[in-house]
């Protein structure tokens, strides 16, 4: 080393020095706080990996970026690797201010793996095999210097490794093989113990290792964010010893590494006691920790066809996807894959076209997730009723089952007005989470919605423009929809899959299509919400909504438009919802009689989450030539249900004439998904108008119209009360009406003889009712009662009961015919109680509930399930 050469490292470490002293007297240490850290670039992000979501803590922490960060047990602070300057490492405080050090024995650049033992020796790599060890112990006299270099017994692909306090040693996996390692930190030896079997067959980079204090090893993947474990790491000798299993998913990350105390638990889901145990909302089998697990089902079931996709998203879409679902229900629509045509890759298959005359089906990936079939399952009757003007889409088979879909639709004025995570939640959904991928080094939403049927479908959607006199592609994904450019053509691409990898292959190669036939020269991506609505639904005048605070925000707006029924003007509301920071608040807003809904919730800093939901709309069918209508309109309901009623909400009123039929139809849910009416005796309503009135209970199991159950009642000037015994509805067979799988109920009117006739109906109060003999033997009043929330409930309802004292008690839940259908343990407390009920595989219908307790008579309670 010359002369200049030292004076200039002396001169580096006097500054370093004195901006150590000034830092260090305001900056306290994490001291083993429960949070996973993610450091990405400078930026710093807190991650619960327990529920895998995430929110910022700082950004630009360090003028270079930060790498190859660790927790540093001997002093409570986390210490990284900084890119700028040269040869230098920072540690890092609670309120994220920094103090660099500088180590000239250290290389230039390239350190990205690193960790700290238990007695504060930081263990420093970068490729290769050479390894730096600094002594971070602040009660050694060499605290901060550099103190011995290491070599690996073997050269391994890795790019972040961890101390297990367990045993002491250095744990790591690696790119593309996904072997476990297991290093001596003494003397460097590595040990390869076997592929992680929940790896298998992936290629991601693993650039954040996490462990706990029972030396549980947490492995993230770069790309999808998707967090992984292996139990007990500290135990294995062979690849046989490997328990593994997915645990989370959380954001995608690059130039990344991660940081936690590894003497923290993590709090872990118990698979079948019914509670959540770890606090991220999920119970049970729902919680991706338990896939796999005991009765739990890998999450890899059959994905939705995009045959039904392209729902409404907003106000005028409603009640036009609404006449969609009913004339193919009137038809006997139902789209079968086995005989739907293939879709065969062809010569010209990532070619670019002549002239740039492509199609949206040269954008659909093929064989890319390794599928039996793709199957051509385009829903072409959203053209007309959308704003889409082309559409393409592809069901992926694999063993004769769907495990994803994309669907493609050009549209050329804005964006296209749907996307799958605004509307499901409200109409029995769940979004579980909702994070980042990173495809081809740019960070896309991705998000995670569980079904009301129980499946789980990964979610990614993105849209491209022509742009620079039709050079290239600009590439929009946003959460918002009035984010994208408005007034230009767009390609939308709608991708879901049972599988967040396959859901990753997609997206990638759909990218690398469409660069294929245009370079990309920009993207234009937004970050996903921080608070988000969960669920929720809306019932007995008000939403019930469960939010997600990822960040602990205090309070947020909602800005809602909605409309009473679906021939009403526009109403707004607007509110604020206290959360107090806390990660989970369940909520109801007292909202009036409503058809549909629209609104948005946000802090104002972060962004905001958009939601969308429509009740089972009204719709009137004149589809006829000879058929017109001079008076349509929906009003809402001043009649008050009984308990055990199972309401069809809003009143019709209809004039026309017709020299064939007009009618007006409800559908049971939004999406004229089944209900299961079954265990209702009768259906009633009031009405008057002219003539006879034909009433159809279209059940989705028959597709031949002919065979619908129906009846006939006949209507005056003046207001009658119906009532109609399910027992006696006829179809054309002579069958028995099982009324366990209807979709909408139509009410019909006929011209007599062809001839042009004036018709009008008006209908209210229409509700199925139960047989008013059936009861439960215990079904008496009592001292104490129980109250429900939601009731009806769609997907989950909490009862809720006081006590004077501990003691466990029996929640027991029977149908209409007095069969136990659900029965769990409850511990209760002194003061407010309540226990959660997931609706699992129960059927819609009348419900009892009842507490069984040795110290409370409780009166059983009415819970209708919708």
């Amino acid at each position: 080393m010359n002369y200049f050469t030292q004076i200039k490292n002396q001169f580096i470490i006097i500054v370093f020095t004195i901006m150590s002293i000034g830092a260090q007297a305001q900056n306290n240490p994490f001291n083993c706080d429960y949070n996973a850290y993610l450091f990405q670039y400078n930026d710093v992000y807190a991650i619960d990996l327990a529920s895998g979501n995430s929110y910022q803590v700082a950004a630009d922490v360090t003028p270079g970026s930060i790498n190859a960060t660790a927790y540093n047990p001997a002093d409570g602070f986390i210490w990284g690797s900084l890119s700028t300057p040269a040869k230098s490492i920072v540690k890092i405080g609670t309120d994220f201010t920094t103090t660099t050090y500088y180590i000239d024995e250290l290389p230039d650049s390239g350190r990205y793996v690193g960790d700290v033992s238990a007695d504060g020796i930081y263990y420093l790599k970068g490729g290769g095999t050479t390894f730096y060890k600094i002594n971070l112990n602040p009660e050694s006299e060499n605290y901060t210097q550099f103190e011995a270099t290491g070599t690996l017994s073997q050269n391994i692909s890795i790019h972040d490794w961890a101390f297990n306090a367990v045993d002491g040693q250095i744990y790591a996996v690696a790119k593309s093989s996904n072997i476990l390692y297991r290093i001596n930190p003494t003397n460097g030896q590595v040990s390869a113990l076997g592929e992680v079997p929940i790896l298998s067959g992936l290629s991601y980079t693993y650039g954040a290792v996490y462990f706990d204090n029972e030396g549980r090893f947490y492995i993230s993947a770069n790309q999808t964010g998707t967090i992984y474990v292996i139990q007990a790491v500290q135990t294995i000798q062979t690849v046989a010893d490997i328990e593994s299993n997915l645990f989370a998913f959380g954001p995608s990350s690059a130039s990344n590494d991660g940081a936690r105390c590894p003497t923290a638990p993590v709090l872990q889901e118990i698979c079948d006691n019914g509670i959540d145990d770890d606090g991220d909302g999920l119970i049970d089998c729902e919680d991706p920790s338990c896939s796999g697990f005991g009765s739990c089902e890998v999450i890899a079931a059959p994905t939705s066809s995009s045959n039904n996709g392209g729902l409404e998203s907003n106000n005028r879409l409603a009640e036009q996807i609404n006449a969609r679902n009913f004339k193919r229900a009137k038809t006997g629509y139902k789209f079968d894959p086995t005989t739907a045509p293939r879709a065969v890759k062809r010569p010209s298959y990532a070619t670019k076209n002549a002239n740039s005359n492509f199609t949206l089906e040269d954008f659909i990936p093929l064989t890319t997730i390794n599928e039996d079939e793709a199957v051509e399952a385009s829903p072409s009757d959203l053209i007309g009723i959308t704003n889409a003007t082309e559409i393409y889409a592809i069901d992926y088979i694999k063993d004769n089952s769907p495990i994803a879909s994309v669907l493609a639709l050009k549209t050329e004025n804005g964006v296209y007005e749907h996307t799958k995570y605004i509307c499901d939640r409200l109409l029995g959904g769940e979004l579980v989470n909702v994070s980042t991928m990173d495809i081809n080094e740019q960070q896309f939403i991705k998000s995670i919605i569980k079904n009301e049927d129980g499946t789980f479908e990964f979610v990614l959607s993105l849209s491209a423009k022509v742009v620079n006199s039709d050079a290239n592609f600009a590439i929009e994904s946003h959460w918002n929809l009035d984010q994208y450019e408005a007034n230009v053509t767009f390609y939308n691409f709608q991708i879901w899959s049972n599988s967040i990898d396959d859901l990753y292959l997609l997206g990638q190669e759909l990218l690398n299509l469409l660069e294929v036939e245009k370079p990309i020269s920009s993207y234009e991506l937004s970050t996903p919400p921080t608070v988000f609505v969960k669920s929720g639904g809306y019932s007995d005048g008000g939403l019930d909504l469960q939010i997600v605070n990822t960040n602990g925000t205090q309070s947020i707006t909602l800005d809602a438009g909605y409309r009473t029924t679906e021939t009403e003007a526009f109403q707004n509301l607007n509110s604020t919802i206290n959360l107090n920071g806390n990660y989970i608040t369940n909520l109801r807003v007292e909202t009036g009689n409503l058809f549909d809904i629209g609104f948005r919730i946000g802090d104002g800093v972060a962004t905001p989450d958009d939601l969308f939901m429509s009740d089972g709309p009204w719709g009137v069918d004149d589809s006829q030539s000879g058929t017109n209508v001079s008076l349509y309109e929906v009003s809402t309901n001043t009649n008050t249900f009984a308990e055990e009623d199972f309401p069809i909400e809003r009143n019709v009123t209809l004039n026309a004439t017709t020299d064939s039929y007009v009618a007006a139809y409800r559908a049971l849910t939004p999406r004229f998904q089944a209900v299961d009416v079954s265990d209702f005796a009768s259906f009633q309503f009031s009405a008057q108008g002219t003539g006879n009135l034909e009433i159809t209970f279209v059940k989705e199991s028959i597709e031949n119209w002919a065979e619908q159950f129906k009846t006939n009642v006949a209507l005056t000037n003046e207001i009658q009360d119906f009532t109609i015994q399910i027992e006696d509805l006829e179809n054309n067979s002579f069958d028995t009406a099982e009324l366990n799988d209807v979709v909408t109920i139509v009410f019909t009117m006929v011209a007599e003889n062809g001839t042009m006739t004036s018709k009008s109906l008006n209908i209210n109060d229409l509700r199925f009712t139960a047989p008013s003999s059936l009861s439960i033997n215990d079904y008496t009043k009592d001292l104490e009662t129980l109250t429900v929330f939601p009731n009806p409930m769609s997907s989950k309802a909490t009862i809720n009961f006081s006590v004077n004292q501990s003691e466990t008690v029996r929640f027991e839940m029977y149908n209409q015919l007095g069969k136990q259908v659900y029965s769990t343990i409850y511990t209760t407390i002194p003061g407010s109680n309540s226990i959660e009920i997931n609706r699992e595989n129960l059927s819609s219908g009348l419900y009892f509930c009842k507490i069984v307790s040795n110290q409370y008579n409780f009166t059983p309670i009415k819970l209708i399930i919708k």
